[in-house]
């Protein structure tokens, strides 16, 4: 089989864990129990060797149509397949809802079905452990068939007759109008078997379970403005990226799709980044899901009690809150479409990005306003971080952008720096703590005059990626969302408009999609080309809109541009990290950042417009 396009996938999950499902029914990326364990099918990352779990029709390319869509208001993804002989279907979910029992096997369930005529399907389930480097033993059941490898065991169970094929198992049946088939695989004990194959009516129950679950979570949405079903399945992505026993949210649940075909940009998206606070929980609260953001809070204020020997964050966390992620290449794995090295783990979690502070900042004064009020005991440890940004918001750093060519002063970086203390500020004033506010108060102000001396470049007449650097960066576009710049003062609106054109004529922004920065003018320490950054255009809409308040033709700019990429999501509008020059997916998919971003500019466009527009 050919590698997929990355856009041709679907999402399901448990809030444990996530699989993508592709458009021809087979599951080519699973990691369990959880988000970042080793993977049980990776055929995304190595066709040949990755491991997958298949069930189509028997049925030339050119005799079948295949549709994928999710059942309305869930995260459960139907798989359809069209032929003249008739019309069946493969609906995969993760079981979710009650009876909550931690115990509970996570499992994936593949029902199959024929609504028209009859079809035969072909079955082949090939797992690869541990990144396909474990070996595992196959054994025929008979209710199913079990996987043994040394770190887990598999269970596949189901009355479809099974054969063993090297390593994998296979098996052809047919099905006619009406008739089902049902596939549970599941993680196991090494001797408790596969477990009884699911019966028609276990099987339903279980259907109707999770989709209760789904449609009862999403209920909580708020939003009823404009684009409602991109932000609610937006809404419903990031909870898919939730793992529930911490409340963290991974970047994306895969590793290693690239930010280019076969270039060496390819890293390992399945954990938690303190910068993604203060966008998460802002998303969070403005739709209505306050129990997510209390959960992503606690996971936050857990993160603070347990900082560095001098006082620091590290700026990137394990999903259970461990603190080292090494990062090492999987040889043995050709990557995406030959897109080496597959990197798991993630070496920026040594990284030096004073940004964090500030989005930490914010994410706690936003709860403070919109949630539950903070406990004293967090803002004293809030207290010892701010002390720190005072002590070293003055050093160079690795920025936003991860960067491997060496520390600078980025703009971005002292940017956040100010929001840290102002957020500090402003929430020991509202809940009347004990605070250094003089010296709070200093620092903040020789953070703002050192920025709009040293980031803004007279030339350009824009703010820059770097102090005295002639490099535009989108994540200038975040200065009026945090409140540093008013979206209408003159700096800012020029800012706006140098982003805003193409690249030809210096601009990051090419047919409406926001690249990060320039490459060949900044060097980032790595090779290749990377494409378009989905979040950095809803960024360049968010700031649009907010100058577009008091100047129409930028506000029906913010419109048309956030339109145009809404028609770059996939089928099911789901987003990866970035857009390619063909208009294709590329990088880590789905990312929650860009699913973030996007629901915050909705909800600001949508207002900004109001009702009669």
């Amino acid at each position: 089989m050919a590698y997929q396009p990355i856009a041709n996938y679907g999402i399901i999950g448990d809030t444990h864990s996530a699989a993508l499902v592709g458009i021809d029914g087979s599951i080519d990326w699973l990691c369990l129990p959880h988000f970042d364990s080793p993977s049980v099918f990776a055929a995304i990352l190595d066709d040949e060797r990755g491991g997958r779990f298949t069930i189509a029709p028997v049925c030339p390319d050119d005799a079948l149509t295949r549709k994928q869509l999710y059942w309305p208001d869930t995260n459960v993804l139907v798989t359809r397949f069209l032929s003249a002989d008739g019309v069946g279907e493969v609906i995969d979910f993760m079981p979710c809802g009650e009876p909550a029992d931690a115990h509970q096997p996570h499992q994936v369930i593949r029902r199959v079905r024929v609504v028209r005529g009859a079809l035969t399907f072909r079955l082949l389930c090939r797992p690869a452990f541990d990144y396909a480097r474990a070996e595992h033993e196959t054994t025929i059941t008979d209710t199913g068939a079990i996987f043994t490898a040394p770190a887990i065991t598999l269970g596949l169970a189901t009355a479809v007759p099974l054969s063993r094929c090297g390593g994998a198992v296979e098996g052809e049946f047919t099905l006619r109008q009406g008739e089902s088939a049902t596939f549970a695989l599941r993680r196991i004990e090494a001797d408790e078997g596969c477990g009884l194959a699911l019966d028609e009516a276990e099987a339903e129950a279980l259907f109707r379970q999770t989709v209760a679950y789904w449609r009862k979570w999403i209920a909580q949405c708020t939003y009823t403005g404009r684009w409602r079903e991109m932000v609610r399945r937006a809404a419903l992505v990031l909870k898919l990226l939730t793992f529930s026993p911490t409340g963290a949210i991974v970047a994306a649940p895969t590793c290693g799709l690239p930010e280019r075909i076969g270039g060496a940009r390819n890293w390992d998206y399945r954990y938690t980044w303190i910068r993604d606070a203060a966008f998460t929980l802002y998303a969070l609260l403005r739709i209505g899901f306050k129990e997510e953001a209390a959960q992503f809070m606690d996971w936050l204020d857990e993160r603070c009690h347990d900082l560095e020997p001098d006082g620091s964050l590290k700026i990137v966390y394990g999903i259970d809150g461990r603190r080292e992620l090494p990062e090492t290449v999987l040889d043995g794995l050709e990557g995406y479409r030959g897109s080496h090295p597959v990197r798991v783990g993630n070496a920026a979690a040594e990284q030096l990005q004073l940004d964090i502070y500030g989005e930490l900042l914010d994410a706690v004064y936003l709860f403070n306003k919109h949630g539950t009020l903070v406990s004293y005991e967090l803002w004293m440890h809030l207290r010892q971080l701010v002390d720190w940004v005072c002590e070293n918001w003055r050093c160079e750093d690795d920025g936003i952008w991860e960067v491997r060519s060496g520390r600078r002063h980025f703009v971005y970086s002292k940017l956040m720096c100010w929001v840290a203390l102002d957020r500090a500020l402003r929430l020991a004033d509202r809940r009347s703590f004990p605070a250094p506010r003089e010296r709070w108060t200093r620092v903040r102000d020789e953070i703002y005059e050192e920025v709009l001396a040293r980031g803004w470049n007279e030339e350009l007449q824009s703010f820059v990626q770097s102090y005295g650097s002639d490099t535009l960066d989108a994540s200038t576009l975040i200065m009026p969302l945090v409140f540093f710049m008013a979206p209408n003062d003159p700096r800012m609106l020029r800012t706006i408009d140098a982003i805003n054109r193409p690249p030809s004529e210096g601009g990051l922004v090419a047919n409406g999609l926001v690249y990060r920065y320039d490459g060949g003018r900044s060097p980032d320490g790595l090779e290749g080309e990377e494409g378009a950054f989905s979040m950095c255009t809803f960024w360049l809409v968010e700031a649009l809109t907010r100058a577009g308040r008091a100047d129409r033709p930028r506000l029906e700019d913010a419109r048309l541009i956030f339109e145009e990429m809404l028609s770059y999501s996939n089928h099911l509008g789901l987003y990866a990290e970035e857009v390619g020059p063909r208009g294709e997916a590329l990088g880590n998919f789905p990312q929650a950042f860009t699913h973030l971003a996007l629901i915050s500019a909705a909800v600001n466009l949508d207002r900004a417009l109001g009702t009669g527009s």
